[in-house]
């Protein structure tokens, strides 16, 4: 079976492949539009950064893409691994994948670790749940050698959860995940609560993923530094959608969506002398507004902007963003209706909280 599906890898085309895909999870109010319409692909060995608010649906499209979503959620468009239609399979087709093929890092690592068995039990279970044929000299093996990478010693083997730093303990998540080599790996920010020394470990251990495994990685961060070191692209989400996706440097350096850039501005370095924020709060994914769906925050807004979805556009060398400033920047047309100011209503305390 590993064989076969290490066999396969060596095929050209993406690893995972999302058209138009959606999540929606249904609620009293109305369905929630958590993920709506999102389109990309991520290569062999390509890191994608997922970058945007809390709320804007990063661990939702994360968990979507590999299935892990509760009960009452639903996913919509196109969905692929390797080729292979993840959306037309059953429910236990799509847990056989988990794993050894599609895993993911989850933050709190403590809450994830069973604090009554051992590490090497944690290793032992996944292990024999998924390669039922390895003996325990077998599994032991395979377990130390992904530790090692991790700069886990042996001695720590037999140790329980709790005996770990919390910088350990999310390179035992790594392990647990890269123990069974899978393809695609979402690693749902797993530098949360770390110090910055810990951080740029667990970055590099990441980062290193590709040379040893050829692991293609999604990395869900709010940290844009994280991003701009350890990622190959960037995508940044809002409200449900990518409004920006590119290479990261590109992405950085020449934003094309207002978001992005007001994103980039609300960074902190050493040179900063004040704090920037954008005013209002990601709005109701219920009942989000209409047109452009960051335009009641935006500084660039137009008319046109609150009446039309903004069209996905490639603005050269594969960089993509829907933005209708952006469009007439780049000589698109728009009536004098359609380009005047639109005016922004003063945001209350009470609608930011």
């Amino acid at each position: 079976m590993s064989e076969l599906r290490d066999a396969n890898r060596l095929a050209d085309g993406p690893v995972i492949e999302a058209q138009d895909l959606r999540v929606w999870y249904a609620t009293d109010r109305g369905p929630v539009r958590a993920v709506d319409g999102v389109t990309f692909s991520l290569r062999r060995g390509e890191i994608l950064g997922l970058v945007g608010e809390s709320g804007c649906g990063k661990s939702t499209l994360g968990r979507g893409l590999i299935g892990l979503l509760p009960d009452g959620a639903a996913r919509d468009g196109q969905l692929r691994f390797e080729g292979r239609d993840l959306l037309s399979l059953s429910a236990r087709e799509q847990r056989d994948l988990r794993g050894p093929d599609l895993a993911m890092i989850f933050q709190e690592p403590l809450t994830r670790l069973n604090p009554l068995m051992r590490i090497s039990e944690h290793f032992e279970e996944t292990l024999h749940i998924h390669e039922p044929g390895l003996s325990k000299a077998e599994i032991q093996s395979r377990a130390l050698a992904v530790l090692r990478l991790m700069g886990i010693p042996p001695t720590r083997y037999r140790a329980y959860p709790h005996e770990f730093s919390g910088g350990m303990r999310q390179r035992l998540m790594i392990a647990l995940a890269l123990v069974l080599r899978p393809a695609f790996v979402v690693a749902d920010e797993p530098t949360t609560a770390l110090d910055v020394l810990v951080e740029a470990q667990i970055i590099r251990i990441l980062h290193d993923l590709r040379k040893e495994f050829d692991t293609s990685l999604l990395l869900i961060t709010h940290n844009l530094g994280i991003v701009a070191e350890a990622c190959d692209r960037v995508a940044v989400m809002y409200a449900g959608e990518i409004v920006e996706i590119g290479d990261a440097k590109q992405v950085f350096s020449h934003p094309q969506h207002p978001y992005t850039r007001e994103l980039l501005r609300s960074t902190i370095s050493l040179s900063t002398t004040g704090l920037h924020f954008i005013d209002g709060a990601p709005p109701d994914l219920v009942e989000p507004p209409s047109g452009c769906r960051f335009h009641p925050r935006c500084p660039d807004a137009m008319t046109v902007c609150a009446v039309r979805p903004p069209v996905d556009r490639d603005r050269g060398d594969g960089h993509r963003a829907a933005c209708w400033a952006t469009d007439l920047a780049e000589g698109l047309e728009l009536d004098e209706k359609e380009r005047a100011p639109l005016r922004r209503e003063e945001i209350s305390v009470a609608d930011e909280a």
